[in-house]
């Protein structure tokens, strides 16, 4: 069956949806009556869910938590996962980041490729369907999260209401299918600081980072310091010679030191250019002494920074199926003499989280280190290949794009395929295609997102039919 026509007749609404809904800033934000997760991600499932009931499909709002659009009928339900909420903005952007600009065929904005962009063709892949007049003989649901980014909860709500689909997939990865995923552990540790000044050094504030699961693109320290003027050529030198994109003066009289980085998505933490670490080993290049928060400098420097696999943190765990364990520092902040820095992992499907966490901390044993555990923790995902979906979906990735050569991956990057059973993540990136989930400029192509609608409607068809 081919949509192509039905498609073609609805690309201009296509793309001006998909600007509508990256225009809503979906990060999350102060819960409110009604809107579990802030305002933000409240607008964007009700964006969604007014405009699925235009193109003629029957909206269930759950509580603000999340939503579903169904087409067809039938006991059985193939499903679509999704999500509304993205991450803040970050810095350095060239187009404004909730504006849904289009430049070069390229729909820029935050959210465009992860999830919002891919949500969209998977909507307008059912109405491409709908449109087409087929008969199917199972029930099409489109299910819209809006806390996916940080916890989790509209899909605990959801699935605490209503019965999960028969099968799903989830837009919100890579093709050609993702039949694994890495477990997740995400955790602050609390670094207890005896002191944070001598005769001629204070710590005044410390802080990098938006969310653990990504890789911080700014971190900045202040600083009194006696021989300021020292101070600043001391640390110029170094973040120039390291090649840091580093802003060091004087400022109220304090030393500021302040640092850029490069987001990347916290799975691929190797990816980016993490500022936090670049601003500490800075800092530990010319501080050096008996204060506590020297030594937490030396025991960053020596366990946390340039260091994707846990290797000098107790945990570099690896498997044949899944490969290497995933390490990122994702935020640090400096509070009441404790410096708590929040960590996201990605660890090998045949370990369990427990073993992660015995291991770490034994690692941090004799130090004054506190583990905060369990913000939100994900075990991993396994689907075989020889599963019916999984070769379904590949059978429709391979017809529409003639890549007979890809084979089903195992990612560390966590998806709402893990929210219920028989599930995986199908698309948005397509191989060799660079990923921009978590990153400045993140952007969809317009090309792309017509293939996606044509990938999803052949691929929901194929499922229901």
């Amino acid at each position: 069956m081919d949509f192509d026509k039905e498609i073609m007749a609805l690309k201009e609404e296509l793309v001006k949806s998909t600007q509508e809904v990256i225009r809503i800033k979906s990060v999350e934000g102060i819960s409110q009556p009604g809107m579990p997760f802030g305002k933000g991600p409240y607008d964007a499932l009700c964006y969604v869910l007014e405009l699925g009931e235009k193109l003629g499909f029957k909206p269930k709002n759950l509580d603000g938590y999340a939503g579903h659009l169904d087409f067809g009928e039938g006991d059985e339900v193939v499903g679509v996962l999704g999500h509304l909420d993205v991450v803040p903005e970050g810095e350095g952007w060239t187009y404004p980041p909730f504006d849904g600009h289009i430049q070069d065929d390229r729909i820029y904005g935050r959210g465009a490729i992860d999830d919002k962009g891919p949500v969209i063709a998977a909507l307008y892949a059912m109405k491409a369907i709908k449109e087409s007049g087929v008969r199917l003989n199972k029930k099409i649901r489109l299910i819209l999260g809006t806390n996916e980014e940080t916890g989790w909860g509209c899909m605990k709500h959801y699935f605490a209401n209503e019965n999960p689909p028969n099968m799903a997939f989830t837009p919100d990865a890579e093709f050609p299918v993702i039949h694994g995923e890495k477990g997740i552990i995400v955790f602050d540790l609390v670094y207890k600081l005896e002191s944070i000044y001598n005769d001629s050094f204070t710590l005044l504030s410390l802080e990098g980072g938006n969310a653990a699961n990504m890789v911080p693109d700014y971190a900045q320290a202040v600083i009194k310091v006696n021989e300021i003027d020292r101070a600043i050529d001391g640390l110029r030198r170094y973040a120039n010679e390291k090649g840091y994109q580093a802003d060091i003066k004087e400022e109220n009289g304090n030393l500021k030191i302040s640092i850029r980085g490069k987001s990347a998505h916290g799975s691929t933490p190797e990816k980016g250019e993490n500022a936090i670490t670049y601003l500490i080993d800075t800092l530990h290049s010319y501080f050096k002494g008996d204060i506590s928060f020297f030594k937490f400098l030396d025991w960053y420097d020596k366990s946390l920074a340039f260091k994707f696999n846990g290797e000098n943190f107790g945990c570099e765990f690896q498997d044949d199926i899944s490969g290497k364990l995933n390490l990122n520092v994702g935020v640090i902040k400096f509070v009441e003499n404790k410096i708590i820095i929040s960590i996201n992992i990605r660890y090998p499907i045949s370990y369990k989280r427990e073993d992660i966490y015995k291991s770490i901390k034994e690692n941090l044993k004799d130090l004054p280190i506190d583990i905060i555990e369990g913000k939100a923790d994900k075990d991993p995902l396994y689907v075989p290949k020889d599963d019916k979906l999984v070769k379904t979906l590949m059978r429709v990735y391979q017809a529409q794009t003639g890549d007979y050569k890809s084979e089903p991956l195992v990612i560390g990057g966590g998806t709402y395929a893990r929210a219920m059973k028989n599930a995986v993540a199908f698309g948005p990136v397509f191989p060799g295609q660079e990923e921009l989930a978590h990153q400045k400029d993140e952007f969809i192509s317009i090309e792309n997102l017509e293939k996606l609608t044509k990938i999803y409607a052949q691929a929901l068809y194929e499922l229901a039919k």
